[in-house]
């Protein structure tokens, strides 16, 4: 660390950090109060954690367990709820996109993990999101015939079919909307998904058996039924729009009704 980060860290900002800590999925939690100094604005949400686990090492207290993984705003892993908003305060935006200088020094922070039935705790912040890996298979994906991979013009999408797909295709898995719904509802997730491949031209032959099954593998795994709070929408981090959970409704429907 050069001189003037060491100086930059000794007049950096201090905050209280109110974390959830639980040791284990049957284990009670609760909220601890921790003091962590030396905070410089433009340190990522995460980074702030990091340096506050680095204090709790040095104190001989364990250290606060969360995910991460590219801290890129790729991947989704770094679901938190912060101050009772997944992701934190901004729209679009994934908690290691999160920035200190967005909370005011001295300022306290609440800090919980995913809540929902299907998201059990695995240890503090870091919760089981397997549940949205079962959805997938149960019809996730497109069936072919082994072989050699067809010719990339051999099927023609419409440019309004291709952005409708692609759009659907950014959901990155994180589990905000599950969490910010007061139904704990994976609608949008599964929405995302089925429109994805309902957009396609080689989704076609499989499109009614694979809504009906992730609409009733989400029923099956405890995710509650959407009632239009529109909250999921609101924290996603890519911004997918409830638009796709209209079009599920419509497909199952559809798959119901027929034959």
């Amino acid at each position: 660390m050069s001189k003037e980060e060491t100086v930059a860290k000794k007049q950096g900002s201090r905050y209280t950090v109110r974390v959830w800590r639980q040791a284990g999925k049957d284990k009670p939690g609760q909220l601890v109060d921790y003091q962590v100094d030396g905070i410089i604005p433009n340190m990522s949400f995460l980074e702030m954690l990091d340096v506050l686990n680095e204090q709790l090492t040095k104190e001989g207290k364990e250290a606060i367990a969360f995910d991460s993984d590219c801290r890129e705003g790729i991947c989704g892993m770094c679901s938190l709820v912060i101050d009772g908003v997944a992701h934190g305060p901004h729209s679009g935006c994934t908690t290691c996109a999160v920035r200190m200088r967005d909370f005011p020094s001295g300022s306290t922070i609440t800090i919980e993990p995913f809540r929902a039935k299907a998201f059990p705790v695995i240890k503090d912040l870091v919760v089981d999101r397997s549940a949205l890996d079962k959805i997938i298979a149960a019809g996730g994906y497109v069936s072919v015939n082994a072989g050699a991979a067809p010719d990339a013009n051999s099927i023609l999408v419409g440019k309004e079919s291709a952005d409708r797909a692609m759009d659907a295709a950014a959901c990155i898995g994180c589990g905000a909307c599950v969490a910010a719904c007061p139904n704990a509802s994976a609608s949008l997730f599964t929405s995302a998904k089925i429109t994805q491949l309902a957009s396609l031209p080689q989704g076609q032959p499989e499109r009614k058996k694979r809504v009906k099954a992730m609409v009733e593998e989400m029923d099956r795994l405890g995710f509650g039924d959407c009632s239009n709070h529109g909250e999921c929408e609101a924290v996603c981090p890519k911004e997918i729009g409830i638009n796709h959970i209209a079009q599920m409704r419509r497909d199952y429907l559809m798959a119901t009704l027929a034959p």
